[in-house]
């Protein structure tokens, strides 16, 4: 019979191998529903670009039949790979009739624009579907049988729920909740759900060559008026680390500083930031790399393709959330870098 209860997640270990391996283990019971109707959960569909991931997507889609609630369409769209990505995608489309692959050009470059195309080209498979949830999800991550359930019923206890998601992991032990300072009303771009309204009321995903489109998305939803929230109740687990598709890690801390100044982010708070990434391994290379890229960017007055309201909307959200630590800190209390806005 299909679990339509919510199941915990099995708890990560120290050790790396045994954490990936505790999140990909599914139930005893492999009969997933793909209807939510009387589980009190919203309908749901997926799309996922994806170019040279033969490293990582089988273990995302492992991830994916497992679901104690099946999408309605999960569209995975292979943009122009060079590896064996769509062999392995293919492994798995006979059996599961609710995978779907698209396929893209080889001669696409790999740029966060790009991305948005391959995931606008999944979005049209998807147009003629009765669902409540569209969501991005990655291919490179891998989470708990009852992840999306999960997150589909936040979805249904909250009308005012506009995007959701949940805190990650990486190698090297870097978590999300306790690393990042984006709190908790930001929702990571390796799974992203969004209520239909919303997503229709936010226009999308932006295209942009440098990337922030997921950051984009949330913040533009957020500033419109809807609840944007990462739960850590559950986390996916982040295989490839942030940004480093094809580069390497000072090249991808330089670029994080371009995106910095070119979403609009305050000075004063990239001070911060630089400094604070400057504490973490490798020691000052990576805090150099960031404030170098921010301020490359501001030399050169890089374009932003961010409305001046949504920068101004930005500016604020980062002073309050610096005001926040700094009273926390001359109190000599301890910083919760995932409920900043909650201090």
């Amino acid at each position: 019979m299909p679990r339509t209860g919510l199941l915990a997640i099995n708890q990560a270990g120290s050790d790396p191998s045994d954490r990936n391996r505790s999140v990909l283990e599914g139930s005893p019971c492999c009969a997933n529903q793909q209807n939510p109707k009387g589980t009190g959960t919203f309908s749901y569909v997926l799309i996922t670009p994806a170019r040279n991931e033969a490293a990582f997507i089988g273990k995302t889609i492992e991830s994916m039949i497992r679901q104690t609630v099946l999408p309605l369409k999960w569209v995975i769209v292979d943009d122009g790979s060079t590896d064996d990505t769509r062999g392995i995608v293919n492994r798995y489309l006979a059996r599961h009739p609710w995978i779907e692959m698209v396929q893209m050009p080889q001669e696409r470059d790999r740029s966060f624009a790009a991305k948005v195309t391959a995931f606008n080209a999944g979005y049209e498979r998807v147009k003629g579907i009765q669902y409540e949830i569209v969501g991005n999800l990655d291919a490179d991550v891998s989470f708990g049988s009852d992840y999306l359930e999960f997150l589909a019923r936040k979805f249904s206890e909250d009308s005012s729920l506009g995007v959701a998601g949940t805190v990650f992991q990486e190698d090297g032990g870097y978590n999300s909740e306790t690393d990042s300072f984006e709190g908790h009303r930001h929702v990571a771009g390796g799974c992203q759900l969004f209520r239909k309204q919303c997503w229709e009321e936010i226009g999308g995903y932006v295209p942009h060559r440098a990337g922030g489109i997921d950051w984009m998305a949330v913040t533009t939803a957020r500033m419109k008026g809807w609840k944007t929230e990462s739960f850590r109740e559950r986390y996916f687990f982040h295989y490839r680390h942030l940004g480093s598709a094809e580069r390497s890690l000072f090249a991808s801390a330089f670029s994080y500083g371009e995106k910095d100044y070119y979403l609009g982010g305050h000075p004063v708070w990239e001070l911060f930031r630089v400094a604070y990434r400057s504490t973490k391994q490798p020691y000052l290379i990576e805090g150099l790399a960031l404030g170098l890229g921010f301020c490359w960017a501001f030399l050169r007055q890089t374009p932003r393709p961010v409305s001046p309201e949504l920068m101004a909307f930005h500016r604020k959200e980062q002073m309050l959330k610096l005001k926040a630590i700094l009273k926390s800190l001359v109190k000599f209390k301890h910083v919760s870098n995932f409920d900043l806005e909650r201090a």
